[in-house]
């Protein structure tokens, strides 16, 4: 694996799992020195010591502004950060509790938000947002979760504007295998899987990985700022 990070500071928010834990392997291979930050203790210390080459764990609850702020006051500053963590409801809108909608807002929107607005990145680093599909190609039972993606999206696009010389960018998944289907039954799983890689262009479902080097190649291209990524096998065209 090449050191194109050699020696560059990076922050994953939310890299206890899925995408997160992905792109923090991805950067540590790299020659980064990655700091996982996440409300997980248990996954995020596990995480850590799997990856090794010195990532560090802190933890970290990004819907509270204080904690965010005190976090990113300590922490110094960063070459490269990367926000993945989300926690969101989805279902009709006139069937998902108020509070729970909120609460995904709060969780994936204005952590990010929170984020972006605190931490300390180095001129020409970058901040990249991982948003989702969902917010260019809308389903009809997941629409609070098109909402947010789209916001995201938009905010990065300010973002690169305002912070410049730091470069904001998203990447924007679609179906990916995550830990965060495990919920579902093996067999619903797999037949939700098997029945996505007929419809997409890709003929496959995608892994963390893929997701995680559009992440890596973002940090890595000094032209690139304002942009949206899709890692999503062609499911926005399928």
């Amino acid at each position: 694996m090449n050191d194109s990070f050699n020696g560059n500071a990076v922050l994953v928010v939310g890299g206890s799992s899925g995408i997160g834990a992905a792109a923090a392997q991805a950067f540590a291979q790299r020659g980064a020195r990655v700091t996982i930050a996440s409300r997980d203790a248990r996954k995020g210390e596990a995480i850590a010591a799997a990856i090794g080459r010195g990532t560090r764990f802190a933890p970290l609850d990004i819907t509270r502004t204080d904690e965010v702020d005190a976090f990113c006051a300590r922490a110094g500053q960063f070459d490269h950060v990367v926000i993945s963590a989300a926690q969101t409801a989805t279902g009709p809108v006139r069937s998902l509790a108020f509070d729970a909608a909120q609460a995904a807002m709060d969780s994936k929107f204005w952590g990010a938000y929170r984020i972006a607005r605190a931490i300390d990145v180095a001129p020409g680093g970058s901040l990249t947002f991982v948003s989702g599909f969902l917010g260019v190609r809308p389903s009809a039972s997941s629409v609070l979760q098109g909402a947010i993606n789209a916001a995201l999206d938009a905010l990065a696009r300010g973002l690169a504007l305002e912070l410049a010389p730091v470069r904001v960018n998203t990447v924007s998944p679609g179906l990916i295998a995550t830990p965060l289907w495990d919920k579902l039954a093996t067999d619903a799983r797999d037949a939700m899987f098997a029945g996505a890689a007929q419809r997409l262009p890709a003929r496959r479902v995608g892994r963390p990985e893929d997701v995680a080097n559009a992440i890596v190649y973002l940090a890595a291209t000094p032209y690139s700022t304002g942009s949206t990524v899709l890692v999503d096998g062609g499911g926005a065209i399928a």
